[in-house]
């Protein structure tokens, strides 16, 4: 197996406050492989955006700081330690990222061709007209319709897909090695939804590019996804090649989101959706013992008093439970 592109190594990040400090994300530690595409799933609220922030160094450095343990590394360089000047050489060059909602990302004064060119005259060295037909070959690539046209054209001007298909064309003009793409189709209707995926997909197949896929949409990680991280109150709490988890989910919360999927067909007719319980613990006020355990059917006194850890349950799999689903070797608990 190829070297991982990016690892993420007990990842935390903690922000201040008036309140004092908060951690958003605890000891997050994943691999991206070159050419794959990893789901980060979860609730809102769980640290997934923080998560994506935290590898891009866009949180502000007066309001947050990493755990002196935490490592960001891309190709063996540890981008915790990288300046504000290193970091602005990686972004867009070699991590993209495509926000959650491209009319607030996209700047609405400037026309569509003006902010593709400034990302091109950020890292690249080509000249003004070199750089005009670069910007109209990414929107012909993301299948923009007229893009000779739309350069000239301001956000308020195009539809909610048309702008994230700009969003997708600024993210892969400079042919980044990682693209992160967070919620990239949640304000979109199903159809234009639809189109994104595929477009990222065929996009990930001619360009080799890895992907990190945030969404609290199962549906979304089945169709496009290879491996999963699933999280929960900043933590992870599995992971998983997408085939093993949509069959056998190991974790409880896992198990909870896959019932949460609306089911087609006339077995599902007149059926109440299945919810998980309760609600997401408070940063400000985390339950002891498992995170998880107060909305758990499966919890046992164990689970209230003592934190499990990640562990690895086969080969490819994680989880961080005592009592896992689906798997032959229940997990022990921490030593005294």
């Amino acid at each position: 197996m190829a070297e991982p592109i990016l690892k993420v190594r007990n990842l935390t990040t903690s922000f201040r406050s008036d309140q004092g400090i908060v951690t958003a994300v605890e000891n997050i530690s994943f691999d991206l492989f070159p050419g794959e595409s990893l789901g980060l799933v979860g609730e809102s609220g769980c640290g997934k955006t923080v998560t994506s922030k935290s590898i891009m160094r866009l949180l502000p450095e007066h309001r947050s700081f990493f755990g002196p343990e935490s490592r960001i590394e891309l190709e063996g360089q540890n981008l915790t330690t990288f300046s504000e000047r290193e970091m602005r050489i990686v972004r867009g060059n070699r991590i993209a990222m495509i926000f959650q909602e491209p009319m607030t990302a996209l700047n609405p004064v400037f026309t569509v061709g003006w902010q593709l060119d400034e990302a091109l005259k950020q890292h690249t060295t080509l000249g003004r007209k070199d750089r005009r037909d670069k910007a109209i070959e990414m929107l012909t690539l993301v299948e923009m319709s007229n893009p000779a046209t739309r350069l000239h054209e301001y956000p308020h001007q195009l539809s909610g897909g048309m702008r994230q298909r700009v969003m997708i064309a600024m993210a892969l003009c400079c042919e980044p090695d990682i693209l992160i793409a967070d919620e990239p189709t949640t304000a979109l209707d199903v159809t234009i939804q639809a189109q994104i995926l595929r477009l990222m997909e065929d996009l990930k197949q001619r360009l080799g590019t890895a992907i990190l896929l945030i969404t609290h949409d199962l549906g979304v990680v089945a169709q496009v996804c290879d491996r999963v991280v699933v999280m929960y109150a900043g933590q992870v709490v599995e992971t998983a090649p997408v085939r093993d988890l949509f069959h056998s989910p190991q974790h409880p919360y896992t198990q909870g989101l896959l019932d949460s999927i609306p089911k087609s067909g006339p077995a599902a007719h007149g059926k109440r959706l299945p919810a998980i319980p309760g609600i997401v613990p408070s940063l400000w006020n985390l339950p002891s013992g498992c995170r998880f355990h107060e909305r758990c059917a499966h919890c046992e006194e164990m689970c209230r008093t003592d934190a499990p850890q990640l562990e690895a349950s086969t080969e490819h799999r994680s989880v961080r439970c005592f009592f896992p689903l689906n798997a032959a070797v229940k997990l022990s608990a921490p030593s005294a």
